[in-house]
């Protein structure tokens, strides 16, 4: 019998190599777009960062989350919804004083980064668990802080994804688990290959997953030319998977893929090595979420 497996589409992101690809969904609709034809490519969650309509540039806009999530939800589409927390995260200090944010910094406090969650109460919110260097800014994510927006998120009855770029972050949520502010079994997502976490090999993902607590569900990315390799790995260690836009523009070398195609191509991965994707109420029911009616 095919492993049950659970295919996240994560669709547009946050990065800046959008103008590379023709096709990359920015506004609102072209966005929950995105997220309906990677259900019917067969992925059970969508996974939803924001963007400026006007210029592309990544956003935290309630406003701009309302229209997607309503988009989707009125299109009968019963993909699950995962709403990313990770806008407001970055410091740049600044040349002359670096005790300041300079430009590009854009944290907020805990209540912002989740507000578009309270508001829209989707089905799944990401966690970054970590502070960590994160290109040339840094992502930052104090314990503090970290707690209010678990607080807040499991108030809301919202499940959330615990994203981890590196071993101590798993520590960190595995503390979260004890202290109650995560309830269990918690889901993971293992990010690999972002500079400057974690790599994308497979000794990494066996080292992080040896990490996990036993009953939690988890899945595993890479980035980049790693995606399909770690969809591969993940299945083979008992994971579930992730792809899209937001990890990898392309479908191979110099071919530019869509959302759809991406997974498309990790079921392809998958059923050959015997697990099959599941349908959301099936996600829901392996994930143990709340009803979209509480």
């Amino acid at each position: 019998m095919s492993r049950e497996t659970i295919v996240t589409c994560a669709v547009t992101g946050g990065h800046m190599n959008f103008h590379k690809h023709p096709n990359f969904p920015i506004t609102p609709k072209q966005i929950a777009d995105a997220c309906i034809e990677a259900r019917q490519a067969g992925a059970a969650i969508a996974h939803i960062h924001v963007r400026d309509p006007k210029t592309g540039e990544r956003s935290a806009d309630p406003a701009h989350f309302r229209e997607v999530v309503q988009r989707i939800r009125d299109s009968g589409s019963d993909i699950l919804i995962n709403l990313t927390t990770g806008e407001g995260g970055r410091y740049v200090p600044s040349d002359t004083d670096p005790r300041v944010g300079g430009e590009g910094t854009t944290l907020n406090p805990p209540e912002v980064r989740v507000r578009h969650v309270l508001e829209l109460r989707p089905d799944i919110c990401t966690l970054d668990m970590g502070t960590m260097n994160f290109g040339e800014h840094v992502f930052m994510n104090t314990p503090g802080h970290l707690r209010k927006m678990a607080t807040l998120i499991k108030d809301a009855g919202v499940k959330p994804e615990l994203e981890v770029f590196e071993a101590g972050h798993i520590r960190l949520a595995n503390e979260f688990i004890k202290e109650g502010l995560v309830e269990s079994p918690a889901l993971f997502q293992l990010c690999l290959g972002i500079s400057y976490g974690a790599p994308a090999t497979p000794k990494m993902v066996q080292a992080m997953h040896d990490m996990l607590p036993e009953n939690s569900n988890w899945a595993a990315f890479g980035i980049s030319r790693w995606e399909f390799p770690i969809v591969a790995e993940g299945v083979n260690s008992g994971g579930h998977v992730r792809v899209g836009l937001e990890d990898n523009l392309y479908l191979g070398r110099g071919e530019f893929g869509t959302n759809g195609q991406l997974v498309e191509k990790a079921v392809r991965i998958m059923n050959e090595l015997d697990a099959e994707p599941v349908e959301p109420v099936r996600a829901a029911e392996m994930l143990e979420l709340l009803p979209r009616s509480q």
